[in-house]
């Protein structure tokens, strides 16, 4: 029940990334193919987030055995949140199973600028960009939330000038770009999306009051994979 364009990305559940940490995870990976293949006609990308703590030391091995296990029907792409795999050794890996490294940008509002500049390669024919801000930004010390997402809080103008000018560097070599806004980035993920979209040549409106509010009285589908 979506327009003809629209596509679908999805990741991997944290059994299999944080619990599992990718070892011994072959029958919850098969039970999640199998979960998401109404999906499959416009599922393009599935991501594949190891948790910060999961260093090449721990993890290399399961990495390197899982990667020949990926479903050739889909496209996946793995976000490394430990500095440890920041090695031209996982560069060589991911471009010969045709995997996606992740460019994540989760730097704190005093950092903001700094995350363009990281280790970030390009292994495969699409881009794949998280702006995911940090969550300090979302709860206070008593764990209550501190901001209401209807508006810009913070621009990140800089950021997103380094970001579009870092994917324009490679858009002759890939085919598409995925890109991902969360609200603790800017405050507000959609006018993030819209003004990244801006900076690379693209119109994207944001919904009508009208759009929003039709889609506010429609109740939320439960998908349970």
């Amino acid at each position: 029940m979506t327009p003809a364009s629209f596509r679908f990305t999805c990741k991997l559940p944290r059994q299999i990334t944080h619990v599992c940490r990718l070892r011994d995870c072959t029958a919850e990976f098969t039970s999640f193919l199998r979960a998401i293949e109404p999906l499959a006609p416009k599922l393009q990308v599935i991501l594949i987030q190891l948790p910060p703590s999961l260093a090449p030391r721990d993890g290399k091995l399961a990495l390197r055995k899982l990667l020949p296990q990926l479903s050739r029907d889909f496209r996946f792409a793995i976000e490394f949140r430990h500095s440890g795999w920041h090695r031209p050794q996982f560069i060589r890996l991911l471009e010969r199973y045709r995997v996606c490294w992740v460019w994540a940008d989760t730097t704190r509002l005093d950092e903001r600028n700094l995350a363009p500049f990281e280790f970030l390669p390009c292994t495969t024919d699409f881009l794949y960009l998280r702006l995911l801000g940090d969550y300090a930004t979302k709860y206070d010390v008593d764990g209550g939330h501190i901001h209401r997402y209807e508006k810009l809080l913070w621009k990140r103008e800089a950021a997103l000038e380094s970001w579009s000018l870092k994917i324009e560097r490679h858009l002759a070599e890939v085919r598409s770009v995925w890109a991902f806004a969360s609200n603790h980035f800017e405050g507000f993920a959609p006018e993030t999306c819209q003004r990244l979209a801006q900076r690379l040549g693209f119109m994207l409106p944001l919904p009508t009051e009208t759009e929003q509010a039709l889609s506010a009285e429609r109740p939320q589908l439960d998908l349970q994979l």
